[in-house]
């Protein structure tokens, strides 16, 4: 997993330890992601599947995408297709991705980049895996998250950001068993680089065996803690994790996660992302690629879509579907 790491992490700022008073957050639900596959047909497990929405609130959808081991012309991506009314976060651990908006976003991630793209008032955009990981196959692993935008910013202009893995903040643990990975939001007074319309906090955490992170929470913003790899225990109550799993925290100040002692060795330590945000508390209308407030702004957000208004193809794409990758080499075609 070459996600950013660091030689030495005892030289990084340690979070600090929780006051006395301080309230460790309950954990409220443990469930299992279902796996499926999206786009063109990469697997994918459905991080938030059977979660009711108010404890997800601002989030709304997020994917882990793989992990897989590409044999060569398997890798798939999207094909071009609208968003409007929220944002997605793409978190690329292991591989590559390219993007391209009709917004002018647009570029190529890898192992611990991240691509922010505020849809707001609509465009169409592409992901897929580059021509060279199409061809040559490999490690391919990253998550996909979707942030609601509250309704008086859904119908704002559309906004990329291209976010490296050296950009992000670094932290240990108080132990030094845990190097945490502040990509967006404010963690114990230390930011990420992600810019954020709906106030959020995103943290990809690697917690060594046996090691414990006690990460002060913002008390009015929701807790999730979702297992990429690894097994451990969350909360005071010790609640035991694995990988797929997802954490729904209560109310509290600081969120709580250890590592069990002995890890798969596929999976030497736990890997976790721990995100949350201030909930929005308005109606969701979701529908496909448009989340909105109402079930009218979607009819008009699909009207939009269909008469063109959403953005137009670039005459010559940087970003190929990987369908048309595979079907350029002999022998092979899409039905």
């Amino acid at each position: 997993m070459p996600a950013i790491t660091v030689d030495d992490i005892f030289t990084l700022p340690r979070v600090t330890q929780p006051a006395p008073d301080a309230v460790v957050r309950p954990v409220h639900t443990v469930s299992t992601a279902p796996k499926g596959f999206e786009g063109e047909g990469f697997p994918v497990r459905r991080a938030f599947a059977g979660v009711p929405m108010e404890r997800l609130d601002p989030f709304i959808h997020m994917d882990q995408m793989g992990e897989v081991e590409y044999a060569p012309l398997e890798p798939r991506g999207t094909s071009w297709h609208p968003h409007r009314g929220f944002e997605t976060v793409t978190y690329i651990i292991d591989g590559s991705f390219d993007h391209e908006d009709t917004h002018g976003g647009g570029g190529t991630i890898t192992d611990g980049d991240t691509q922010w793209m505020t849809a707001g008032s609509g465009l169409l955009h592409i992901e897929a895996p580059p021509e060279q990981l199409v061809m040559s196959g490999g490690l391919f692993h990253g998550i996909q998250l979707w942030v609601n935008l509250p309704g008086a910013m859904k119908m704002s202009d559309p906004r990329y950001q291209d976010i490296r893995s050296g950009e992000v903040g670094l932290l240990s643990s108080q132990d030094g068993g845990a190097l945490l990975r502040v990509i967006a939001g404010d963690v114990d007074g230390h930011s990420g680089p992600g810019i954020t319309h709906t106030p959020i906090s995103l943290v990809h955490a690697t917690v060594a065996p046996g090691a414990r992170v006690q990460l002060p929470w913002q008390r009015d913003f929701n807790a999730l803690v979702y297992v990429l790899s690894g097994r451990g225990v969350v909360g005071e109550e010790r609640r035991p994790v694995r990988e797929g799993q997802l954490a729904v925290f209560g109310a509290g100040d600081v969120i709580e996660v250890a590592a069990d002692d002995r890890q798969d060795s596929r999976t030497p330590q736990l890997e976790v992302l721990v995100l949350g945000g201030r909930p929005i508390r308005e109606p969701v209308a979701a529908y496909g690629p448009f989340v909105m407030n109402t079930k009218d702004e979607l009819v008009t957000a699909f009207e939009d879509f269909q008469a063109g208004r959403l953005g137009v193809l670039p005459k010559t794409p940087r970003v190929r579907p990987a369908l048309e990758v595979v079907a350029d080499q002999p022998g092979h075609h899409v039905l």
